[in-house]
């Protein structure tokens, strides 16, 4: 794209994806500490909301545990087909920037940026287009990493969460991962 981005990889990562989803869809929920996942004896955290996450609850994490750091916690069985149906519009939104979109996951993806400057102009304004666009598109946010390599792309879309971007040109990148 240019000297500072020689390859331009952007990491998108959705902020607490499958909360975020149901806080968008219930307004009750909006400020409240949500946790979304398997409510039986052994079930487990998939996304804590940021309100939850206050208190130490994370994905992976027992529910049981969850619920003991945080009692005032809504829970909420996942929906993923509606999950699904939210990640293909983000997946469209990606793919308006690149055709080189690898999905990881429902709720992130690399995408190729490399060699579309002519096009789309600087990296890191098509970086913010594609936190609007995501925006635009579901009414959730999403947190972007820009650098050379996916790696660094992946380490730096998780800097800012939530609602981030953090960019980090060729010349950077040792500076960043120190």
């Amino acid at each position: 794209m240019n000297d500072r981005f020689p390859r331009c990889i952007a990491h998108a990562d959705m902020d607490a994806f499958y909360a975020a989803a149901e806080q968008r869809d219930d307004p009750s929920l909006r400020g409240r500490p949500v946790l979304v996942g398997g409510t039986g004896r052994r079930g487990v955290v998939s996304t804590a909301s940021y309100e939850a996450r206050r208190f130490g609850c994370k994905s992976a994490m027992p529910m049981a545990e969850a619920r003991r750091r945080c009692p005032e916690a809504v829970v909420v069985p996942p929906d993923f087909q509606r999950y699904k149906a939210v990640s293909d519009k983000i997946m469209e939104v990606f793919a308006s920037f690149s055709p080189l979109v690898e999905p990881l996951s429902l709720d992130e993806a690399f995408i190729d940026l490399t060699g579309t400057g002519a096009l789309l102009g600087p990296p890191e304004q098509v970086a913010a287009r594609i936190k609007s666009g995501v925006r635009e598109a579901t009414e959730l946010t999403v947190s972007v990493g820009l650098a050379t390599t996916k790696f660094v792309a992946k380490v730096a879309s998780d800097r800012e969460k939530p609602d981030g971007l953090t960019i980090v040109p060729a010349a950077e990148t040792l500076a960043f991962l120190w």
